[in-house]
C-alpha cells in the first residue's frame, strides 16, 4: 500500500470552516471554551471525525476525543491534537491548527486502508486558553491529575456561570457520544501549534522542533481598603486600594527590569465602586510571570509576593497563587523523529523553546510528549490578524502524520506480499 498523505486543500478547508464557528465581524474568532460557539465547533469536528469512522468520546472534564481504533487493543494510544476555544478576540490557528491537522494526519491514515497497531486519539482540550474561566488549561490539567475535578467545576466565570453548569450544557448538546474515565494511560503524545512568536519566521525555518516550554506563574491579588467619599476624607487617613495598586505595580516593573529574559504581566484589573467621587475599597489584578529557568522563576515569585505585601498598607492584600507551572523539556526521541521528518521533506527547522504555554506541559510529566511548530506571521497571535500560511500548514501535518506513522505503529507495507 501506499504512504499515506495529507490533503492540503482539505486541511486548509476546515480551518476556515471552523472559523465560522464564532466569527467576529472584523475577522478571527470569539470562540471561549464551554460557549455556544464552541458548542457548533465541537459538532462540526465531530461530524469529521465520524465520516473518518473515528469514534467520538468526552470525559468528565469535557475534553472531545475521536478516536481510530488499533489492532491490538491493549496497546496504550497515541494522542495528538490542542484545542479549539479561543480568546474573545483570537485568530483562526491558535489551537485549532492542532486539533485539525492531528484529524486530518488520522484521516489520512484511514484513507489509505492501512490500518495502526495502537490505536490513535484526536483530542481538544476543554478550555486551554482561560479567558472565560480561570486558570487556563483546565482540561489537560484535570486529565494529568493536577487540580481536584471539584474545584475546577466551582469556577466561575463573569456572567456567575460555573464550569460544571457550562460543561452541563455541553454534554446535553452531545448525548449520544461516549463518556469516559478522567485520565488513561498514552504511549506518546505530539501537540501542533503556531508558534505564537516571531523566531521561525525570522530564521526562515518552516518547521519548529520545540525543545520545552518556559515555566509560568500567575496570581490574582485583590487590594483591600475603605470606601470613602473623595470630597470629605482626608488625604492622610485613606485607605486609597488604587494607590496601593499602583505602588504595587510600579515597583514589580522595577524589580523585572534586571532580566532580559524574564516576561511579566499585569491584566484584568478591576476597581470597586470604581466612581468617580468615591475612595476605592477593593482592587482586584492578575500577573502572568514567565521564566526558562526555574530557580529565576521561583525567585521572581517571591520577590512579588514580598513586594505585594510590603506596598499594600495602609490596606491589606490577599494573594491567590493560580498557576504555579516549573519548565519542562520534552522527550529526546520525538525531537529526533521531528528533525528527520522535517529533512525528509525538505522543511527548513530550526530547534527553540516555547515561551507560550501549552497542554503538552501537562502531558510532559505523563508520557513521552512533543511539539511541532509552524510559523505564523510577524509572531501575531491572540489576535484576529493571527495567520499561518497554507504551505505551512501543511507542512506541520505533514511532519505530524510521520510521527503517528511511527509512533502507532502503522505499516506502510500491509497488504504487500
Amino acid at each position: 500500500m501506499t504512504r499515506p498523505e495529507i490533503s492540503s486543500e482539505r486541511l486548509w478547508a476546515r480551518l476556515m470552516a471552523l472559523g465560522e464557528d464564532g466569527a467576529l465581524p472584523g475577522g478571527g474568532v470569539n470562540r471561549q471554551a464551554l460557549s455556544a460557539e464552541e458548542i457548533l465547533a465541537w459538532r462540526r469536528v465531530i461530524a469529521w471525525g465520524r465520516a473518518a469512522g473515528l469514534v467520538a468520546s468526552t470525559d468528565p472534564a469535557g475534553n472531545l476525543f475521536l478516536t481510530l481504533e488499533g489492532t491490538l487493543s491493549y496497546l496504550t494510544p497515541v494522542v495528538a491534537g490542542s484545542h479549539i476555544d479561543s480568546q474573545p478576540t483570537g485568530g483562526l490557528f491558535d489551537g485549532a491548527f492542532g486539533t485539525l491537522a492531528a484529524l486530518e494526519a488520522v484521516t489520512a491514515i484511514v484513507e489509505s486502508g492501512l490500518r495502526p497497531e495502537r490505536s490513535i486519539i484526536v483530542v481538544g482540550w476543554m478550555n486551554e486558553e482561560g479567558s472565560r474561566f480561570a486558570p487556563g488549561m483546565m482540561g489537560s490539567e484535570l486529565f494529568a491529575g493536577l487540580r481536584p475535578l471539584e474545584e475546577v467545576m466551582a469556577v466561575r466565570d463573569a456572567d456567575g456561570i460555573s464550569v460544571g453548569e457550562a460543561l452541563k450544557s455541553v454534554h446535553d448538546a452531545f448525548p449520544d457520544i461516549a463518556h469516559r474515565p478522567l485520565g488513561f494511560d498514552i504511549h506518546s503524545y505530539i501537540e501542533p501549534h503556531i508558534e505564537q512568536a516571531d523566531v521561525l519566521e525570522t530564521e526562515g525555518a518552516v518547521i519548529g522542533v520545540v525543545s520545552g516550554i518556559q515555566g509560568k506563574k500567575t496570581y490574582d491579588i485583590t487590594v483591600k481598603g475603605r470606601e470613602a467619599h473623595a470630597g470629605t476624607e482626608p488625604m492622610e487617613r485613606r485607605q486609597d486600594a488604587v494607590q496601593a495598586f499602583a505602588r504595587m505595580a510600579t515597583r514589580m516593573h522595577a524589580a523585572m527590569a534586571g532580566d532580559d529574559v524574564v516576561k511579566f504581566t499585569i491584566g484584568r484589573v478591576t476597581v470597586e465602586p470604581n466612581a468617580p467621587s468615591v475612595v476605592s475599597a477593593k482592587v482586584t489584578f492578575r500577573i502572568d510571570l514567565r521564566h526558562p529557568a526555574n530557580a529565576a522563576l521561583d525567585a521572581f515569585g517571591t520577590q512579588l509576593e514580598e513586594i505585594a505585601a510590603g506596598e499594600a498598607e495602609p490596606c491589606s492584600v490577599e494573594i491567590r497563587r493560580l498557576v504555579d507551572a516549573p519548565s519542562n523539556g520534552f522527550e529526546e526521541g520525538l525531537k529526533a523523529q521531528i528533525r528527520a521528518s522535517a529533512d525528509r521533506h525538505g522543511f527548513p527547522r530550526l530547534d527553540l523553546l516555547s515561551a507560550a504555554g501549552h497542554d503538552a506541559r501537562q502531558m510532559a510529566p505523563l508520557t513521552r510528549s512533543a511539539m511541532i511548530f509552524i510559523p505564523c506571521r510577524g509572531g501575531v497571535s491572540h489576535h484576529p490578524d493571527e495567520w499561518a500560511e497554507p504551505a505551512h500548514v501543511a507542512a506541520g501535518a505533514a511532519v505530524l502524520l510521520d510521527l503517528l506513522l511511527e509512533e502507532a505503529g502503522v505499516s506502510c507495507n500491509q497488504g504487500d506480499a
